[in-house]
């Protein structure tokens, strides 16, 4: 089965780190090497995006960043797992190390399986 991963945060948090985003390559590629990994990366800011939305009957185009977005997704990973609590465990990896090079952060991450 594969699922996306999303992590969801605050936008005016602190970025990450060197260290952290070392840590966190290391762990992407002890997962590549487990076969879980498929893909996956970080975003760029909302101020980088846009969003086009259906609103009253009308296509919107809106520039970043999101004045109404309490937090954003900033980045994700499909992961090819034999089982949901599988992923939550890879999934609480990766916020571990958000807890261990990035003091202060807060957010979460969001594990949806893929239809198909």
């Amino acid at each position: 089965m594969q699922f996306l991963t999303m992590i969801h945060a605050r936008e005016d948090q602190t970025p990450p780190t060197p260290e952290m985003y070392e840590a966190m390559g290391e762990l992407i590629e002890k997962f590549a090497a487990e076969g879980v990994f498929l893909s996956g990366g970080g975003l760029l800011p909302s101020s980088e995006g846009a969003t086009i939305a259906v609103r009253g009957g009308e296509v919107i185009v809106s520039d970043g960043p999101y004045a109404e977005a309490t937090e954003v997704v900033g980045g994700w990973a499909v992961i090819e797992a034999d089982s949901l609590q599988h992923v939550v465990d890879l999934s609480r990896q990766t916020l571990d190390l958000h807890l261990k090079y990035m003091p202060g952060w807060e957010g979460y991450s969001e594990i949806r399986q893929i239809a198909g």
